[in-house]
């Protein structure tokens, strides 16, 4: 008789996901048979089906193994992969770099890096970046534009961070001591189960909840408020509700006189800011001016000193002036003033026309953002996922303004951090003669200006030389050709690739174009440094060395082996502490005090307390300036010059999303319905669909529908259908959502893997039979800031599949 193997646990923490719960591990043996909540975690609450799967993506039989290299034209359907070694595979990679950068410079080789939120790609993301750097490429090809570009990115317009936290820096919502939260095309059940957990436990002691979602997901059966808003609206809706909190005085006066540049002048001539030099030759431009209640007349404001000049000054929040400058009189408004006007034009009557919202809901959810502060929101990407996300997310920030919770117990709070030492590279000789990413030039305020660039952007350097030649592509797991729009123009793009290698556990349809794969380890076979867990104050403080549970199947590698072992072969290793990965953890935890040794005598974490100072922008130095907020004017900025200078609303105007797919009447007539859509709880992206626990509950593709707009077009539930927009066409099957707006569809992304296990089939990443939600998604219409297209609110028709 076979004895039993023998049973070990591990703490560890889950890093499948942006939630990054804490987690043991069970190993029988030598095996990984069991993933599990770890309750004396900052983020061990609870945990998700992906994660109890993890056993099965380890060892799935589809993972890949070892190192391959193409032996057939891209044009061939079989790739011939023919297996090599991992020095062949490197020395292979590092001569097509040094080879691309000598004809036409180091710009030319792209990496391309998944999303955050749902990949492990955390563990590794900096030191990827530090190769970028010390190479001389600024071209990363990020998700953002599509998942947190508003939210981390765009209300830096408003407060100078991001309103909202994503990983990348930025306030986190204070949910347990918040006393209302706004979900805001977020269901962190199935995105974020540490905060799903916050909130149930907030709604236990009281807290309110409104849930602005086309559908009902998640807490919406739990909201004191579900508004069940059109897709693409968000921006409208939060205007109407500005409105009314600013009509009926629901709003924090002193915080936004005080704190806002809504006080300062606003000339109607030119739309620019009022400055001293306006008003006197030997004045500034970098100071603004206001009106002083108090004394009659101007006052000057010093963003320097981040005060006004005259003691005792009462800035008026409201009105308009003619105002004497040097050359003649000009008509100025306050900048608050210009909002408020901006969202008269959003009465509840419109806002119900325009966002599909009940008028007596929208005033019950304006007074309940006021009665119930302090206030935490999270947006996410069922509210970015726009061609209109920029000036969204700016409305809903100013929205949030309003309230004057920002940074407040409560709040959105900056929390702080365990210190720790940057090692992504921007200080390397390579990183400081970079030349613009592409797209810079068309969106200088956009992800380019932080070294990430947009598909279309990628796609134009390859066959269109704009705004110069891309003629590789290293790729770490995005699967661009399911994950992201455009996919047959990407198609072609990286089939034209001089060299493209692409790293991953499985072999995906982007993977397929490839000239050599490389196999990586999965999250449970390699170690990583987490220095913070981005929740609260004391997940903030947890630093843990994750453990690898069981040893990598096969030949695979952790991306930073495969990063360093690059940098030596191009010569860079003196920037990579000399190939020794622990050396540059140490690297990261010097300032925090921590040792590698006492983390890895501590496999649970270690905590460093840290104390919350909230209101930070009021803290004064020892001669008395604020510290103020990270903006040109040392204020929330309700009025963005820097919005302005670059030819965009410098307040949150409202164009409806998608309105470009569909321009008129006719176009309008033949795809009828909204096309929108949702990530699946128990998929992550383009993954997961081959874990049989997994499958076995979602077996094909689905489309929700109310049943009435199946009805008018004869369709039964369970039926596959074809989804029709402008771009093209797909299938699959249809599931009916009595909650859901007869006027609206909701599609799922990510569909492509068999489940042999189960018999179930993978799908055509490329044709009308398939299911490939992205073949919808065109560049048709863009957010003019970030280029983010509208994965979420285009047009369609539905009917039975043939």
């Amino acid at each position: 008789m076979t004895e039993p193997a023998e049973e070990r646990k591990v703490q560890t923490y889950c890093a499948l996901c942006i939630a990054r719960c804490g987690a043991i591990a069970t190993v029988a043996g030598h095996r990984f048979v069991a993933l599990d909540p770890d309750p004396s975690h900052p983020t061990g609450a609870a945990l998700c089906a992906k994660g109890r799967a993890a056993p099965e993506l380890v060892y799935s039989p589809q993972r890949l193994l070892y190192p391959m290299r193409r032996t057939r034209p891209k044009g061939d359907p079989d790739p011939g992969w023919q297996r090599i070694s991992w020095d062949e595979a490197l020395d292979t990679v590092a001569s097509a770099m040094r080879r691309i950068a000598d004809a036409h410079g180091p710009e030319a080789v792209a990496f391309s890096l998944p999303s955050p939120s749902t990949t492990a790609i955390v563990d590794s993301a900096n030191w990827i970046r530090r190769l970028m750097n010390a190479f001389g490429t600024p071209n990363a090809v990020g998700p953002n534009y599509l998942c947190g570009w508003a939210r981390t990115q765009a209300t830096t317009f408003t407060f100078g961070v991001g309103s909202v936290h994503s990983g990348s820096g930025g306030a986190m919502a204070d949910i347990a001591n918040s006393g209302v939260l706004m979900l805001c095309g977020y269901n962190p059940s199935g995105s974020r189960i540490t905060h799903a957990t916050a909130t149930a436990e907030a709604l236990k002691r009281g807290m309110k909840l409104i849930v602005i979602d086309p559908r009902h997901t998640g807490f919406a059966n739990k909201a004191d408020l579900w508004l069940r808003v059109k897709p693409g609206t968000d921006g409208a809706l939060a205007l109407g509700l500005a409105n009314m909190m600013i009509q009926r005085g629901w709003f924090d006066r002193a915080f936004l006189r005080d704190w806002s540049n809504g006080p300062l002048l606003v000339r109607a001539d030119t739309g620019r800011l009022l400055t001293e030099r306006d008003l006197t030759p030997d004045g500034s431009e970098r100071r603004y001016v206001a009106w002083d209640a108090a004394s009659g007349g101007v006052v000057v404001y010093d963003p320097a000193k981040g005060r006004y000049e005259r003691e005792g000054a009462a800035p008026s929040l409201e009105g308009a002036w003619r105002i004497a400058t040097a050359a003649g009189e000009v008509v100025c408004e306050t900048a608050f003033s210009l909002y408020a006007a901006l969202c008269r034009r959003y009465p509840s009557e419109v806002v119900a026309a325009t966002c599909w919202i009940d008028r007596d809901q929208i005033e019950a959810a304006a007074r309940l953002i006021w009665s119930a502060r302090p206030v935490s929101y999270y947006a996410y990407a069922g509210q970015e996922q726009h061609a209109n996300t920029t000036q969204t997310a700016r409305a809903m920030s100013i929205l949030y303004a309003l309230t004057g919770s920002f940074d407040l117990e409560g709040g959105n709070v900056l929390f702080p951090s365990v210190p720790q030492a940057m090692i992504a590279g921007e200080d390397l000789p390579g990183a400081k003669t970079m030349r613009p990413a592409a797209g810079f030039e068309t969106r200088p305020l956009g992800p380019a200006r932080t070294g990430t660039i947009v598909t279309d952007a990628l796609y134009d350097a390859i066959l269109d030389d704009k705004p110069y030649p891309i003629r590789g592509l290293i790729g770490w797991g995005a699967n661009l050709l399911i994950g992201r729009g455009n996919v047959r123009r990407g198609r072609a793009a990286l089939t034209a690739l001089d060299f493209f290698v692409h790293a991953d556990l499985f072999l995906t349809p982007t993977a397929e174009v490839a000239d050599v794969v490389l196999p990586v380890a999965s999250a449970f076979e390699r170690e990583a440094l987490r220095i913070g867990f981005e929740v609260n104050e004391d997940a903030q403080s947890h630093v843990q060395l994750r453990q690898a549970v069981v040893p990598p199947r096969g030949e695979s590698r952790s991306d930073i082996e495969i990063v360093v072992a690059l940098a030596q072969r191009l010569g860079l290793g003196n920037h990579f502490w000399g190939g020794d990965i622990a050396a540059g953890f140490r690297h990261q935890l010097a300032p925090s005090g921590l040792t590698l040794e006492a983390l890895r005598a501590a496999p649970g974490g270690i905590k460093l307390p840290l104390k919350t100072q909230h209101a930070k922008y009021a803290q004064r130095d020892a001669s008395g300036i604020a510290a103020g907020f990270a903006t040109p004017s040392r204020k929330v900025e309700i009025y963005s010059e820097t919005l302005l200078a670059h030819g965009y609303p410098p307040l949150p105007e409202f164009i409806e999303s998608g309105a470009a797919l569909a321009p008129g009447p006719e176009l309008a007539a033949r795809y009828p319905l909204v096309l929108t859509c949702a990530k699946h709880a128990l998929f992550c992206d383009s993954q997961n669909r081959a874990l049989p626990s997994l499958r076995r509950r979602v077996p094909h593709p689905e489309v929700e529908l109310h049943p009435q707009t199946a009805t008018e077009r004869g369709i039964a539930a369970g039926d596959w259908i074809a989804i029709e927009t402008p771009q093209g066409s797909i299938r699959a099957r249809a599931r009916f959502n009595t909650s859901l707006d007869p006027r609206v569809v909701s599609g799922q992304s990510g569909w492509w893997q068999a489940c042999p296990e189960l018999g179930l089939p993978g799908y055509d990443p490329f044709g009308e039979t398939g299911s490939n939600y992205n073949l919808l998604v065109g560049s048709a219409s863009l957010d003019p800031v970030s280029g983010t297209p509208t994965h979420r609110s285009g047009r369609c028709e539905i009917r039975p599949a043939g």
